[in-house]
């Protein structure tokens, strides 16, 4: 395609809840992470081995069986579970990144490129980190 040469009417949707198919056999549960597998873009568990990035968090528990969609919710900040030792999450790391290490947790560091970004760390309390996810 070719840069335009005048006004186009470019199509636009928001972009705040999207829906995935579920990778057959698989649980995704309420209020977790969502990440895609890099084979087949289908939604698995954040964490799960073969994924990506988060893309949302569940709005319900979903079993996939090949047909099954689940409605993921991002642009927004969650809680999640904080890692431990030198994983932990402090306030000293808002702004950065943080990784996925299972569906309802997240680290401090990548462990070596073996875990995906989860999203921009906003802020960290008593009860976990606050992740803007998408």
């Amino acid at each position: 395609m070719t840069a335009a040469i005048e006004g186009r009417n470019t199509k636009r949707r928001n972009a705040d809840r999207v829906s995935h198919l579920v990778n057959p056999g698989t649980t995704i549960y309420a209020g977790t992470l969502i990440a895609l597998l890099t084979a087949g873009g289908n939604a698995v568990p954040g964490g799960t081995a073969a994924s990506g990035s988060a893309v949302g968090v569940a709005e319900e528990t979903v079993v996939g069986n090949g047909t099954n969609r689940v409605e993921a919710t991002r642009d927004s900040a969650f809680q999640f579970a904080n890692s431990a030792a030198a994983d932990l999450i402090t306030r000293a790391d808002i702004g950065s990144t943080a990784f996925i290490v299972d569906d309802q947790t997240v680290a401090k560091t990548d462990n070596s490129a073996a875990r995906k970004a989860a999203g921009k760390i906003i802020d960290v309390d008593a009860g976990g980190v606050w992740v803007l996810v998408g």
